[in-house]
């Protein structure tokens, strides 16, 4: 799976690094999510469509 994040929507909430952490992190200088994990990771992890339908912005894309 291919997880990316739409930088110019995300509003640095942190939903999604808190309901998955393995797979999301907020950058330091401005908390813009960050997919921490790689493809193959992301393939093992449930909680990643979990961060997706919970972003309030729709920022996590998703490229299958």
């Amino acid at each position: 799976m291919k997880v990316r994040i739409d930088e110019e929507t995300c509003i640095a909430c942190g939903v999604c690094s808190s309901i998955c952490p393995d797979a999301f992190q907020p950058r330091e200088e401005d908390g813009i999510a960050v997919v921490i994990a790689s493809e193959e990771e992301l393939d093992q992890l449930d909680c990643v469509q979990e961060a997706v339908d919970s972003c309030p912005v729709q920022a996590i894309i998703v490229e299958e």
